[in-house]
């Protein structure tokens, strides 16, 4: 089954290309989806036995088209019943708060156990496709051992609207990070471009010659020092960008990577002054001590303005509840 749309171009649309007459007629639809319906050969001229593969095609003033979209295809993952902590849901998205230690996406190491997979049982039924396949539309990732709050849309048109959001950098995005050391100055902005490392192609780092720009701002909330020694900061980072690992690669660009971070703190060496559970807290920390906190957005749909806190999760607490002691 399909659904089927016919479009006669009008004097006033005489010229313009035929993606942008059907993203015109065709608003729930994203760009990117129509232009794959065309080169699939799913756009009909009436009158013409020949295919249409070309989306930047000029239209002419009284031509029909015929517009077929085929049903959306079961996604490829496979659904698994896996607990979600769903903070917000409706017929047009989802916001969760992952826990640390699950991956996002189906990927090379990570075939199952997902979040994509978890959502695929939990919305089945109320996926109405993305990019012609019935699965949630990622527009943003956090990492494995990050946890934190995540949107996910259940159609095209509501993944469009978000994603142009994300694009022009107006989601509100805030994290509660444990980073080494004591920044100074205590709140900054920091601004690189981040790209692959040269030699370390698993990691990120900050170019001079490449990559893309990127921006966080931070500020130093609590500082932690024990015998002199400056033991931890707890900050917040703001991101004016969403590139791959950007808090872990910014902060460890200034010489104050987080806490229990395995790529970007990996050759950091604990004080010998540093003693006790302090040492023990720091020690045993072993991922980025990094959270998605605040998520806000305005609804895809509706206009509606939303704003998610998620509370840190035990194991962040447990370490700052070890540091308080020292705080300064």
């Amino acid at each position: 089954m399909s659904d089927m749309f016919h479009i006669t171009v009008s004097p006033e649309q005489a010229g313009i290309r035929l993606d942008k007459l059907l993203s015109d007629a065709l608003p729930d639809l994203s760009r990117s989806r129509l232009q794959a319906l065309i080169k699939e050969g799913q756009v009909i001229l009436a009158g013409s036995p020949a295919k249409i593969k070309s989306p930047s095609r000029s239209v002419k003033p009284g031509e029909s088209f015929t517009v077929n979209i085929p049903m959306p295809e079961d996604a490829a993952p496979a659904a698994q019943d896996i607990p979600l902590d769903v903070v917000f849901e409706d017929e047009h998205l989802i916001v969760v708060n992952k826990a640390p230690g699950m991956v996002v996406h189906p990927a090379p190491g990570s075939p199952d156990g997902t979040l994509v997979n978890a959502l695929l049982h939990h919305c089945a039924g109320s996926l109405s496709g993305i990019g012609g396949v019935k699965r949630p539309g990622i527009v943003h990732r956090i990492d494995k051992e990050t946890s934190g709050l995540l949107i996910m849309a259940k159609h095209d048109k509501a993944h469009n609207g978000l994603a142009e959001q994300f694009a022009d950098h107006s989601i509100e995005r805030l994290y509660t990070a444990v980073c080494k050391g004591h920044p100074v100055p205590p709140a900054a902005r920091i601004e690189g471009n981040i790209a692959r490392h040269p030699v370390d192609r698993k990691r990120m780092a900050v170019s001079e010659t490449g990559g893309k720009w990127a921006a966080t701002h931070y500020r130093t909330i609590k500082q932690y020092q024990q015998a002199g020694t400056a033991l931890a900061s707890l900050i917040e980072c703001k991101l004016e960008t969403g590139r791959t690992h950007q808090v872990r690669v910014h902060m460890a660009h200034i010489g104050h990577p987080l806490v229990g971070d395995p790529v970007y703190a990996r050759a950091g060496k604990i004080a010998n002054s540093i003693k006790g559970p302090a040492r023990d807290a720091l020690a045993s920390f072993k991922r980025q001590a990094l959270h998605a906190r605040v998520l806000g957005f305005l609804h895809p749909i509706t206009g509606e303005r939303f704003k998610f806190e998620s509370d840190l999760p035990y194991d962040m607490k447990l370490l700052l509840d070890a540091l308080d002691r020292y705080a300064v």
